[in-house]
């Protein structure tokens, strides 16, 4: 059964970026919380000091707020349920790792790494290569259940270095209903004695993650499905200290985009996409691109990882994030794994980019580029330029006519498309243009009609050399808005030099 209120945490481990499948775990939970009401937590889970990487903690936090999925509680935020960070929280752990000896729950072990080996090589030997510290090996090995009490007491007087284990009961069921994969039912003689307290006086994940989850009143575990195998040990340790368990929830893997098997950094690199949400410098200065450094847009990127693993049941694919709120529920999120799409991704970024007005496009633009034009300027590129773009640079790199006028012209395109009598055709139309009082794009498009009708002229064979004279490319946004745009005299000029540079090309040929 659930706790009353839904409280519901992100527990990442600095020990580098975030992957996106971390995002999207972050994401399934802030959707689930504020569709209930309820709380969004981050808990920094850096257990394992060994592993910890500096910054990766900073990255984490900006990755989120970037998406704009920020928690309502956490390290930096504050909240009656802190410290946040696992660490921070040390001195509270050796208790309940106590409690679980004294209910004789656990147990200390002494084994030296030099024992674990030992036992590993002599059962690889005798024919069991994965060897376990079980319920039944356990009894051969040096620990609270197999040496005397007064030795026991001895060891941990000497300051012996020692673990605390699980004590796995044998033969018995867990069962525990997940909200996306049904009833799972576990032999616990399949299970080990898992480690819960380490010799460096820290919690391992399994004990620490069940203290903090009980502490900070989480009522729904939604984590990935990496942690399933994981969840039957977690059921126990709710179990031994007489606490209710929370609803839990597996997400689905990410997929690989091609063949199978989870998502990683080399896909990435191999098929070259991010796999990060943003940019991740390693300490040897590697460079890990990531989705907003590349130009995403962080609205695209949230609705592109809400659809790997979830559907709402309709056809719409486009949802701002308030709208995921209203239709998320963990009934739609899928058991099987996501194959993540590269393409997608950019449809989602191209239909995000197109619905985003001008000036916040030129205020993205502005901030990232250096640009020599006004304001009101590159808004109307912006306007011209965005149905044909997937990314903001895209506008300004592809518009590039729309700025100065062209230094090249499409040779290819030229040879292919110029006929003999277009330097003529062009010039009548030049002649047309210069003639027009109003230079908008409905009286250009309105001169231009009529001149194909009265020379009975195709319009291929007009508007692709006009094109090619004016921006030097031969496709882009409506030339009528394109002329309108850069004004009578800019459109003169520049069908004036390009007509003097296909000639040349003809008289160098």
């Amino acid at each position: 059964m659930p706790l009353n209120e839904v409280r519901v945490r992100f527990a990442p481990s600095p020990t580098g970026p975030l992957h996106m499948g971390g995002v999207r775990t972050a994401l399934y939970n802030y959707l689930f919380a504020k569709k209930h009401k309820g709380t969004f937590i981050i808990r920094i889970e850096d257990t394992d000091q060994t592993r910890f990487v500096p910054g990766a903690q900073e990255y984490i936090l900006d990755s989120l707020k970037w998406c704009g999925i920020s928690p309502e509680e956490g390290p930096g935020i504050g909240g009656d349920y802190g410290p946040y960070i696992q660490s921070q929280r040390k001195s509270s752990y050796r208790d309940f790792a106590n409690q679980l000896i004294e209910n004789e729950k656990a147990y200390y072990a002494f084994d030296s790494s030099e024992d674990l080996d030992r036992m590993r090589a002599e059962a690889k030997k005798m024919g069991m290569p994965n060897w376990q510290y079980n319920g039944v090996s356990r009894m051969n090995m040096k620990n609270s259940l197999t040496l005397p009490t007064s030795e026991v007491n001895r060891l941990l007087e000497e300051g012996v270095p020692y673990v605390i284990r699980m004590k796995m009961p044998r033969n018995e069921e867990i069962r525990f209903e997940d909200a996306i994969r049904g009833w799972v039912v576990v032999n616990t003689n399949n299970l080990d004695d898992k480690v819960l307290f380490k010799s460096d006086g820290m919690p391992t994940y399994h004990l620490a993650n069940i203290v903090d989850d009980h502490a900070m009143k989480i009522s729904h575990v939604i984590r990935g499905e990496e942690w399933l195998p994981s969840a039957p040990l977690h059921v126990l340790l709710y179990d031994a200290f007489e606490w209710q368990r929370p609803t839990f929830a597996h997400l689905p893997l990410l997929l690989k985009p091609d063949g199978n098997g989870k998502l990683s950094k080399r896909d990435g690199d191999r098929l070259g996409f991010p796999v990060f949400p943003i940019d991740w410098t390693t300490k040897e200065g590697e460079l890990y691109s990531g989705y907003r450094e590349k130009g995403y847009l962080p609205e695209a990127f949230i609705n592109m990882l809400a659809f790997l693993g979830w559907n709402p049941g309709t056809e719409k694919e486009i949802f701002s994030l308030e709208e995921l709120v209203e239709a998320f529920s963990l009934e739609r999120v899928s058991k099987a794994g996501a194959k993540f799409d590269p393409e997608k991704t950019k449809w989602f970024q191209q239909q995000y980019l197109r619905s985003t007005s001008d000036s916040h496009l030129a205020e993205i633009i502005s901030e990232s580029s250096e640009i020599d034009i006004s304001r009101e300027k590159l808004e109307s590129i912006c306007a011209l330029m965005k149905e044909r773009a997937t990314f903001p640079k895209d506008i300004i790199e592809d518009g590039s006519y729309l700025m100065s006028a062209p230094n090249s012209y499409d040779e290819k395109m030229i040879s292919k498309k110029w006929k003999s009598n277009t330097d003529e055709i062009m010039s009548d139309w030049k002649m047309i243009l210069d003639q027009l009082e109003s230079f908008d794009a409905d009286t250009i498009e309105s001169s231009f009609k009529q001149f194909l009708s009265s020379n009975e002229l195709g319009f291929g064979a007009v508007l692709l050399p006009f094109r090619i004279l004016v921006t030097g490319v031969g496709a882009g946004p409506g030339m009528f808005d394109i002329a309108a745009y850069l004004g009578k005299d800019e459109v003169l000029s520049r069908m004036n030099k390009g007509l003097n540079y296909i000639a040349e090309i003809k008289n160098e040929a």
